[in-house]
């Protein structure tokens, strides 16, 4: 068995997560709707917790299966991806990095920086794992939804989004391999320009010149040149860079389309994200929803 075959196995695994209940964690039943109006403020403030537990989840059901001598999964906290399988037969490791989305929020938080320098061998996967309380306001965490997608597509759909030269510049980290493991840096970065319009003309005349493609470049002949703008113009770095949302993937636009269409105890997902927000429907909703 190689590593393909064990993803496509572990892949099968995560999306048969679909529909489950995570029983470690839950919210109680709200007394009075102007506590679940409280409630609905702060369930997005948990995710990070609810994300950790999903991700130990999943693991924990890799591991359920007989991998014989082949190897096991361990998650990695911190680390990438979150979830890999080590194995002394092996010599590329399978990973799985687990993204977590709670849909009744403004949009999908969680960011993808790796460089795509890290999946040649296409090894790794990620998991977008869609998750509301059963309840909606209350109740443990729900699985509703799961995609699953390459590394490698993610990556290359954020840098063709992004990379903009030179109003908009994506750089990769650069060569930390002879570094302890600790130390190795694997974020690519993205950085803004904050020159004025003659030094973006300039900036422009000096991209010309060292024939720089639009199309985004790994190698080290191309980042050498973008390092050259960085160096010789203002740029600040973008702290929203790399949200999942925000970088048009196909594939994840169209999970985020059908997951808000889902229906979830007589609305869509996106019906109730609309009505959680709204003062003049909110409260008759959740007196509805808790049987007040």
């Amino acid at each position: 068995m190689d590593y393909r075959e064990i993803l496509d196995i572990a892949s099968d695994q995560i999306v048969k997560m679909c529909g489950e209940t995570i029983d470690i964690i839950q919210l109680n039943k709200p007394t009075s709707v102007e506590q679940a109006k409280e409630l609905t403020k702060i369930v997005s403030k948990l995710s990070p917790v609810f994300g950790n537990m999903i991700e130990f989840k999943a693991v924990e059901r890799l591991n359920a299966i007989n991998w014989g001598n082949l190897g096991r999964w361990v998650r990695q906290d911190p680390g990438f991806p979150d979830a890999l399988f080590v194995s002394n037969q092996l010599d590329v490791p399978p990973g799985i990095e687990i993204k977590t989305w709670y849909p009744l929020s403004t949009e999908i938080t969680a960011r993808f920086k790796e460089s795509k320098s890290m999946f040649k061998d296409d090894n790794t996967l990620v998991a977008l794992m869609c998750w509301i309380p059963e309840y909606v306001v209350y109740g443990r965490a729900k699985i509703i939804d799961v995609w699953i997608g390459t590394a490698s597509g993610i990556a290359k759909s954020r840098d063709a989004h992004y990379h903009d030269p030179p109003g908009y510049l994506v750089m990769e980290p650069g060569g930390t391999s002879d570094r302890t493991s600790n130390l190795i840096q694997t974020n690519t970065g993205g950085y803004k320009f904050q020159g004025t319009a003659s030094e973006l003309d300039e900036a422009k005349r000096l991209m010309k010149d060292m024939i720089i493609d639009e199309e985004y470049s790994i190698d080290q002949g191309y980042q050498d040149k973008i390092m050259t703008l960085r160096g010789e113009f203002k740029y600040r770095m973008d702290t929203n860079y790399a949200k999942i949302d925000r970088i048009q993937h196909e594939g994840i636009e169209l999970f985020k389309s059908l997951a808000l269409q889902q229906e979830y105890m007589g609305k869509t997902i996106s019906e109730w994200k609309s009505v959680l927000c709204t003062k003049s429907k909110i409260d008759s909703v959740l007196a509805e929803l808790l049987d007040l």
